[in-house]
């Protein structure tokens, strides 16, 4: 059954893309629409989409992290493109782990792990945006932060673990430590 669904959504959208292309190589409107509006990297951006749909239509939530990280070196290079600030990778690859937060929050909320899957989403998208915050001063990429910036960022970080650590250790209490000891 899983395979006869798997074949129908591929199918359909293959035939939708060849759609696609026939109207846009037909249509001279639509071709000089897409050659002022999509740029190259649209297409990564494009392609993170349909493995998200691919990954809702067949009832795998988990596609939504490759669909997230897809999608968003799509608009890591869409902004690149527009800008020319091709030296800003230096710094934009600790967006990377935030991208994996936001497919792993899309994979709760659609059903895998709900509760787990949006701690550590969360978890990911503030490392992530700490480390771009402290490469992007250090790189150039962000002059607001300063001298001590990073610094300041990489003490809040630190900060954040350690309260997240006592929620976690307070929650759980010493009744996971004897388990542990159980099992010995």
């Amino acid at each position: 059954m899983r395979q006869n669904r798997t074949n129908l959504v591929l199918g359909f959208l293959l035939i939708l893309i060849g759609g696609w292309l026939v109207i846009s190589r037909q249509v001279p409107a639509v071709q000089d629409w897409l050659d002022t509006n999509f740029t190259w990297p649209m297409y990564t951006i494009g392609a993170g989409l349909i493995v998200f749909l691919i990954g809702l239509i067949t009832g795998a939530p988990g596609m939504s992290i490759p669909a997230a990280i897809i999608t968003g070196i799509g608009g890591i290079l869409y902004y690149q493109n527009q800008t020319g600030d091709y030296d800003s990778w230096s710094y934009m690859w600790a967006l990377i782990p935030g991208f994996v937060g936001v497919g792993t929050i899309l994979a709760g909320l659609l059903g895998d792990s709900t509760r787990r899957n949006l701690s550590h989403g969360l978890n990911l998208i503030v490392i992530s945006t700490v480390l771009f915050l402290v490469f992007a001063t250090f790189f150039g990429g962000l002059a607001i932060l300063g001298d001590y910036g990073p610094a300041i960022l990489l003490i809040l970080l630190g900060v954040y673990v350690l309260i997240r650590g006592f929620v976690r250790s307070g929650s759980s209490g010493r009744a996971g430590y004897r388990g542990q000891d159980e099992t010995r």
